[in-house]
């Protein structure tokens, strides 16, 4: 009968399967505020670089903990319903006893999100088109594109007001950009997002 596989043989077949780029290690140092908020910033901005991916989230097992009490994963753990919630990820379950194998939302359910979920009220998102101001020509014309995709997928009438796409594109920004990260190549990312997203409506 085989042996289930050690601890350092399953961390190689992890790093194998997820390598550098989607994992993520709290377990050294973060309290369970901090780690949830890491992880949140961090599946985030991995679901806009690579919706629909799977991604590993290790928190440890809290052996380290006062009194035991594993204070990352248990933040973490919590974290996961509101993230299913506001269509960033679809799922995560227990891969090991202190990891997590967490299923990333496309982005087209990120986009969608806060429409389907009727019991709950999202956060508001602003209206206000001088947010807009700065983008490209290239990327206004797609965010325009993916605002008229995202409404006709949610059945408004094509005789729609032009203020319902305009409010639709500063939601459809807003949901987009507060998922990347405040680095020089942002707009480029915030585009190549824009690009996806349409591709999942088309």
């Amino acid at each position: 009968m085989s042996q289930p596989p050690d601890g350092n043989l399953l961390r190689a077949f992890d790093e194998a399967r997820f390598g550098p780029s989607r994992t993520l290690n709290l377990r050294e140092g973060p309290t369970g505020e901090d780690a949830a908020r890491r992880a949140e910033a961090w599946l985030r901005e991995r679901q806009v670089t690579a919706p629909s991916e799977e991604v590993l989230v290790i928190t440890g097992r809290g052996k380290g903990s006062t009194d035991g009490v594993p204070v990352v994963r248990e933040a973490v753990l919590r974290l996961f319903p509101m993230l299913r919630r506001r269509g960033v990820i679809v799922e995560a379950r227990e891969h090991t006893a202190g990891a997590f194998i967490v299923r990333l939302a496309s982005l087209r359910e990120l986009i969608d999100a806060p429409r389907r979920n009727r019991r709950r009220t999202p956060p508001p998102l602003p209206r206000d088109p001088s947010v807009l101001q700065g983008l490209d020509p290239d990327t206004r014309a797609a965010l325009r594109r993916l605002a008229e995709c995202a409404l006709d997928a949610f059945g408004v009438a094509r005789s729609r007001p032009p203020s319902f796409v305009g409010d639709e594109m500063v939601r459809q920004f807003t949901r987009l950009v507060g998922n990347l990260p405040d680095t020089p190549d942002r707009d480029l990312r915030l585009k190549g997002a824009i690009e996806a997203a349409l591709s999942e409506y088309e």
